[in-house]
């Protein structure tokens, strides 16, 4: 390594995810430091953050009851051994998400990301139909436009082209719905559409063309978030739960992004009314202080892995670092602060408010189309001609280096998804700021 490598100013060695690594080493969009609402710049420049950073800061940055139960969870036990040992926080922990999320939903296999939580989900389903005797359910369903992490089965069942083609088949025995979006029918919808229940039936169509006896889960987000907030159809997610009860198939949401306050609710499963057989969360459980995600289980998934002898593992996956002690003291403090603080029912209330500051910016000349529920909302611009995806780059950085502001890019859309904790006056300064932007970028 050359003493220039070295050096603590240099930024060539860490390759950075999902980003334009050349740009950004020629204009770094660095962060510090961050508290509540805010980031911070190395010199001090405050940044709103309309993003709660990737989705996940849902109680807002450096919360002091959730640092404090960090640091003294570090005092006391840094690590216990995941396999064959476990330590109280850790079930604890279970309990109390198990106790949140709805119907029997009621046992929670800790990993540490979301995309590993949509992987266990997989591999949990995989094997729970072998369990049963019915070892031909090995075909996935997933969605297009749906987004379930980076690994093998997730970026599988995913239906983002750009995740997908670089890697060849991933997993066999995949197949994939049609997503719900239709901007003829739905633009500018508050909540969700009217149109698009119909395209549950999609899912009969595959069941008829594979056979049931082939098809072990369904994974789909009850709103897709980093596609660019797609709200379900009125009725949609109703169908999908009853064409997978009659035919046997599970049925995941994937609630990374929606767990945890961000439709207003514990999970949006609850907001729904539409219980799945796993659901799996990360991010906004720990407020996104220490990495953490897992699968919650109905009671009958779980039971049916408990038949073998008493000395005989029953499920053959997990992770060095599922419910790691710091993380297991973080999302203990991060529901701690949502129940205290009311976070989920103050996002209900702010609802209408940011929806309507959303929707302020619906005559702006590059704004295409709006979409919005809870504290999630999207904005799909007008792409510049022959470069895709150049308009919602140039918005983003504009965002951040002359507005002071954290947006989410994705293409040419982009998304709002501010901690919870955000106020009507920071709302209005956010949008207030943006369309400045859209100004500049126009």
């Amino acid at each position: 390594m050359s003493a220039d490598a070295a050096a603590p100013n240099d930024l060539e060695s860490n390759w950075l995810p999902y980003t334009p690594n050349r740009q950004f080493k020629r204009e770094p969009r660095m962060i510090a430091r961050a508290k509540g609402v805010h980031y911070y710049k190395p010199d001090g420049t405050e940044v709103l953050d309309a993003t709660a950073g990737l989705w996940c800061c849902n109680a807002g940055h450096c919360r002091e009851d959730i640092v404090k139960a960090i640091q003294d969870q570090a005092a006391e036990l840094d690590f216990a051994p995941t396999f064959q040992f476990g330590h109280p926080k850790a079930f604890e922990l279970a309990s109390r998400i198990a106790n949140l999320a709805p119907g029997d939903l009621d046992h929670v296999l800790f990993c540490n990301s979301g995309s590993e939580a949509d992987e266990s989900a997989l591999k949990i389903a995989l094997a729970y139909h072998r369990i049963n005797g019915e070892a031909s359910r090995t075909r996935l369903i997933g969605r297009e436009r749906g987004y379930h992490g980076v690994n093998f089965g997730g970026t599988a069942v995913g239906g983002m082209v750009a995740n997908r083609k670089w890697y060849g088949n991933l997993v066999a025995g995949v197949d994939h719905l049609p997503h719900t979006y239709n901007r003829a029918e739905q633009a500018f919808t508050i909540g969700q559409p009217e149109w698009g229940a119909h395209l549950a039936d999609d899912l009969q169509r595959l069941i008829d063309l594979h056979d049931a006896s082939t098809i072990a889960a369904v994974i789909i987000e009850p709103m897709s978030g980093s596609t660019g907030v797609l709200p379900p159809p009125k009725g949609y997610l109703q169908k999908i739960r009853e064409i997978c009860t009659k035919h046997g198939i599970l049925l995941i949401f994937d609630e990374v992004i929606t767990g945890y306050g961000r439709l207003g609710y514990g999970f949006a499963a609850e907001r729904f009314g539409v219980t799945p057989d796993i659901i799996t969360f990360a991010k906004g459980i720990t407020s996104g202080t220490v990495p953490m995600g897992g699968a919650i289980v109905r009671k009958h998934i779980y039971d049916a892995f408990q038949t073998g002898p008493d000395h005989a593992i029953d499920l053959f996956h997990g992770y060095t670092y599922s419910g790691h002690p710091l993380a297991a003291a973080a999302g203990l403090a991060t529901l701690d602060l949502y129940r205290k603080e009311g976070l989920f029912e103050k996002a209900r209330a702010l609802e209408p408010y940011f929806a309507d500051a959303l929707m302020s910016l619906k005559n702006h000349k590059l704004v295409a189309d709006i979409r919005v529920i809870g504290l999630a909302g999207a904005v799909d611009l007008v792409p510049v001609d022959g470069t895709p995806g150049k308009r919602g780059f140039e918005t983003m950085r504009h965002a951040f280096h002359h507005e002071n502001m954290m947006v989410r890019v994705s293409g040419d859309c982009i998304a709002f998804s501010p901690p919870l904790i955000i106020e009507k006056a920071q709302i209005d300064e956010i949008f207030g700021r943006f369309r400045k932007v859209l100004d500049h970028v126009a």
